[in-house]
């Protein structure tokens, strides 16, 4: 109950939940809502009169937004730190919002993010990791991790190819960028939100296919989506991916190539999995830069390709997850 004072105060800024409650509400310990108050003045909370906290419904609204950013892989401190530039800005998106495709991009945030790209892979290339990281955090606190991905680490790992294939970047730094964003993208695919209840979508590199990070970037989006996935990475036989797929029986299998000789081997993977070719399941998908480049490549593979960017991959999936497990989300 509160007091009258004079002041009008809609239904969901009144606070009515205890503590206990918004714990089990948000899925955030007691202990840490504790620690938050004090160390980030967050979330805000009123008293009782006998000083026990009250929380209103909007605020349990900001404790879960903020929640699912932490899951994304952004520190807490960055996490509230957006929350309250998101609502400076009358731009605050709800959970469900900020959990599915990004919304339409303004002119500014496009002008930002390109800036923040070119920020970003002058930093790699002075091999200045430290400072990459600050951006990469600087970003996350700003915008999505959709728009991390791509608008500022897509451009930026397409400019590092450039600039090493002109000789006007070294073989190592080239590989110390790579490596960095590999381990951000890693970091983030294991901090990634709570998952559907259904079997793991298998992810997986092309025989003596060693370049990842685009299929490292695809996994983030689709757990970023809250898709299981079961990330197998670089060069994986053949022999062995079938196997691992009858083993684990997973909707969909996500292949990638990025050069000529590997997509040309992954044509044989109906070999191996003659039931995916008889039954169309599990769903074989695939996709990379040799498809995109040689059209003619696609004429022999089993599944659906991906389509030409990382956007397109994230819909096609989804539109065959949801087909092929008839999940409504």
């Amino acid at each position: 109950m509160s007091e009258n004072n004079g002041n009008s105060r809609s239904a969901s800024e009144e606070p009515i939940y205890n503590i206990g409650v918004v714990a089990r509400m948000t899925g955030i310990p007691v202990a840490t809502l504790r620690v938050w108050e004090r160390r980030y003045e967050f979330p805000e909370a009123g008293r009782t009169a006998g000083g026990h906290r009250l929380y209103s419904e909007s605020e349990v609204s900001r404790l879960r937004w903020v929640k699912s950013t932490i899951d994304e892989g952004m520190q807490t401190s960055q996490a509230i730190k957006a929350l309250r530039k998101h609502e400076r800005d009358g731009r605050i998106l709800s959970l469900e919002t900020s959990m599915t495709a990004p919304a339409p991009q303004s002119v500014q945030e496009v002008s930002n993010l390109d800036a923040y790209h070119k920020r970003l892979i002058a930093a790699l290339i002075n091999n200045e990791l430290d400072k990459a990281d600050q951006l990469l955090g600087e970003v996350l606190a700003l915008y999505s991790m959709d728009q991390l991905i791509l608008d500022v680490i897509g451009p930026s790992l397409a400019d590092l190819g450039e600039e090493w294939s002109a000789g006007r970047i070294t073989v190592a730094t080239e590989h110390l960028a790579s490596a960095f964003l590999r381990q951000r993208l890693i970091l983030w695919h294991a901090a990634g939100p709570s998952v559907h209840p259904i079997r793991p979508v298998v992810l997986a590199c092309a025989p003596d296919e060693w370049h990842e990070i685009s299929l490292l970037m695809l996994g983030v989006l689709l757990r970023r989506r809250r898709w299981p996935v079961a990330y197998l990475g670089q060069a994986v036989p053949l022999p062995d991916l079938a196997k691992f797929v009858r083993d684990i029986r997973p909707p969909v299998v996500i292949t990638v190539a990025m050069t000529e000789k590997p997509a040309r081997e992954l044509q044989q993977l109906g070999k191996w999995l003659p039931e995916a070719v008889r039954t169309g399941r599990p769903a074989i998908t695939y996709g990379g830069r040799a498809y995109n480049l040689k059209p003619e490549l696609r004429e022999h593979m089993i599944g659906t390709f991906l389509g030409a960017t990382l956007l397109e991959g994230v819909d096609t999936v989804e539109r065959m997850l949801r087909e092929t497990t008839a999940l409504t989300v």
